[in-house]
């Protein structure tokens, strides 16, 4: 392995763009012995000459020709290096990849994403949607930067940062019994048809614990992976169940659901923002946290005050 310098090559390039030692101590602001010593050590690392003298003009020999040559594509791949420093110093441009769990409050999670590409329109965000599974594996293998979830798992060697309020509501069709009752008994609950998210949901698991600490005994209804599915099965009036309050806005305003209330009731949940442990953040990233910390409380009032 040749144990080369960047000041050696950066001494060699000039010397052998102007072939003239003087002209590249002039450009580099050194002395043309400086110019010199730098260049016989180059050569004696290489193993040949890099330059010969034919009476008063220099040439370039066929091993100074070939490192010219792997000198200035090193120099353009510095030169990209560096943009590309730049960029990841610069919070006002750069990439940013953004995974979220789905079913994870995604528009509460959505309106904290908009609110920073306006704040920060030079940064292309790249977000992918996924499963809890899915999500957790983009951390594990760094095809991620950050992460949006509810309730991050813990020993995985990640930071999780809490960015906002996330409750859960429980949910009935506007005809259902229960929607005109006030302070609903838990162990009424027990005696309606429940749907659930999936083995493995965040939301399933908060549900399951909730009830379970309560003492109720749920009566299963179906199984339904996606939120979308579960507010859909509902309105149908296959049975009740639990969602984040973030995702049913649009069907409250149009009196498509109904927040039943139900003691103890919401459940407290929050969105983290979660990252690996030994992740170096981009200023994009951080500047991507930072925005959806002092976003979080704002989000989560406009949430509240439509319940």
């Amino acid at each position: 392995m040749l144990h080369l310098t960047l000041r050696q090559l950066q001494v060699f390039e000039a010397s052998a763009r102007h072939l003239s030692f003087s002209r590249a101590a002039r450009e580099l602001h050194l002395t043309q012995p400086g110019v010199s010593s730098q260049l016989k050590q180059l050569e004696a690392i290489v193993g040949m000459p890099l330059f010969e003298q034919v009476g008063r003009q220099v040439f370039l020999t066929a091993a100074g020709k070939e490192l010219y040559n792997h000198t200035r594509l090193l120099q353009q791949q510095l030169s990209v290096l560096e943009e590309s420093l730049d960029q990841l110093r610069d919070t006002k441009q750069g990439k940013l990849k953004v995974s979220l769990v789905s079913g994870t409050a995604n528009p509460l999670a959505l309106q904290l994403i908009a609110k920073f590409t306006r704040a920060f329109p030079g940064v292309t965000v790249s977000l992918s949607v996924g499963n809890r599974e899915c999500v957790l594996n983009e951390l594990a293998t760094n095809e991620t930067d950050v992460a949006i979830m509810g309730a991050p798992p813990e020993g995985q060697g990640l930071v999780a940062v809490h960015v906002a309020s996330n409750p859960l509501v429980m949910i009935a069709p506007p005809d259902h019994p229960l929607a005109r009752e006030r302070r609903i008994a838990l162990s009424t609950i027990e005696r309606e048809t429940f749907l659930m998210r999936e083995s493995g949901s965040g939301t399933r698991r908060a549900v399951e614990r909730f009830f379970a600490e309560h003492r109720i005994n749920l009566r299963p209804g179906m199984e339904v992976s996606s939120n979308e599915a579960i507010k859909w099965a509902v309105q149908a009036g296959m049975g009740l169940s639990v969602v984040a309050l973030a995702t049913i806005m649009a069907e409250l305003e149009t009196l498509r659901l109904k927040v039943l209330d139900v003691e103890n009731f919401p459940i407290l949940r929050y969105l983290y923002l979660v990252h690996r442990e030994s992740k170096q953040l981009s200023s994009a990233a951080s500047a991507f946290r930072e925005s959806l910390m002092s976003g979080a409380q704002e989000a989560g009032e406009r949430v509240a005050m439509q319940a």
